[in-house]
């Protein structure tokens, strides 16, 4: 991964270089991301790892394909990660007491801690990536996203062949 110090200190905020809004996009994620990465990697996670940690974590007996379809990730992917997370002690499987052809997953304690620090590690480069916007502004940007997100066109499921 490409150190932090060889990045732009302060790329342009000066149109035509952010005019479009998918630039912005691309920018602020491409900030977050490289940062997100190096720190969760500092705690063998990467963004993918986290994001499905941080859902399992939230939904208790969650369904394999519902985590699938909640994160937009595409089937044999979400089994790699799955694997990743049981193999690393994060998570369990186990079939559905409701459906036997389902799989739910489980948050281990160990999994528990570790979701806990990498939150923490998110919300220090969270507040690095986003420290030009106050807090009601960063509320006001994720509800804001939110909304876009939820009428924006659907697209076709994230595969780990794109990378992470």
């Amino acid at each position: 991964m490409q150190d932090l110090r060889e990045m732009a200190t302060h790329p342009s905020a000066e149109p035509p270089v952010t005019e479009f809004t998918g630039q912005l996009f691309f920018r602020l994620w491409r900030a977050s991301h490289v940062r997100a990465a190096d720190a969760l990697g500092s705690v063998g996670l990467t963004p993918a790892l986290f994001a499905l940690l941080n859902v399992i974590g939230a939904r208790k007996g969650a369904i394999q394909q519902e985590l699938g379809s909640a994160l937009g990730i595409d089937r044999s992917t979400m089994v790699s990660l799955i694997d990743q997370l049981e193999s690393a002690g994060l998570a369990t499987r186990r079939p559905s007491a409701t459906d036997r052809r389902a799989r739910e997953i489980g948050i281990t304690a160990k999994g528990r801690r570790l979701l806990e620090r990498a939150r923490g590690l998110i919300s220090e480069t969270e507040d690095e990536v986003l420290a030009g916007l106050t807090t009601k502004e960063r509320g006001e940007l994720v509800g804001l996203l939110r909304r876009a997100l939820e009428s924006a066109p659907t697209q076709p499921l994230w595969s780990a062949a794109e990378g992470d």
